[in-house]
């Protein structure tokens, strides 16, 4: 038989991936929404799982697009910056409305428990953000053109 190279499969780039900084993050991200959900869901008050919803829904797409390397190969998007916007606006809506649900949920411990695991999730995406944001600064030193002549 030919000794053939075969591609890997899914399982095991998804394996490789999430032994790598970014897929340990993006992980810990999507562990954290779901609990979220989980708790939000079962409170009296569900309507704060809307953000954990959206941010399960797009760390799962950006898991998948860096995962797969799609990002290598759809280069129309700016794959970093999307990732920095997605990861900025998620801590921040995060830390929002677990703080609304720590302090206004007297009585709800689910409530309280979704808001703790959301300021948790706030500080994830936060971290996030900030590696994102130092691997920006440092790719946009390098892509300089110098115009000394």
């Amino acid at each position: 038989m030919a000794d053939t190279a075969a591609s890997p499969s899914f399982v095991d780039k998804l394996k490789a991936y999430v032994r790598t900084r970014k897929g340990t993050i993006l992980s810990v991200e999507i562990l954290l929404s779901l609990i979220c959900i989980i708790c939000y869901a079962a409170s009296r008050y569900g309507g704060y799982s809307a953000v954990a919803i959206c941010e399960l829904v797009f760390a799962i797409v950006f898991f998948v697009i860096f995962m797969m390397e799609l990002d290598k190969q759809f280069q129309l998007v700016n794959w970093l910056w999307s990732d920095l916007f997605r990861a900025g606006i998620g801590s921040l809506l995060y830390i929002i409305t677990s703080l609304i649900c720590v302090i206004g949920g007297a009585g709800d411990g689910a409530r309280i428990a979704g808001g703790v695991f959301g300021l948790i999730a706030g500080i994830v995406f936060g971290y996030d953000a900030y590696t994102i944001f130092t691997e920006v600064r440092s790719t946009q030193g390098r892509s300089a053109v110098s115009t000394d002549a």
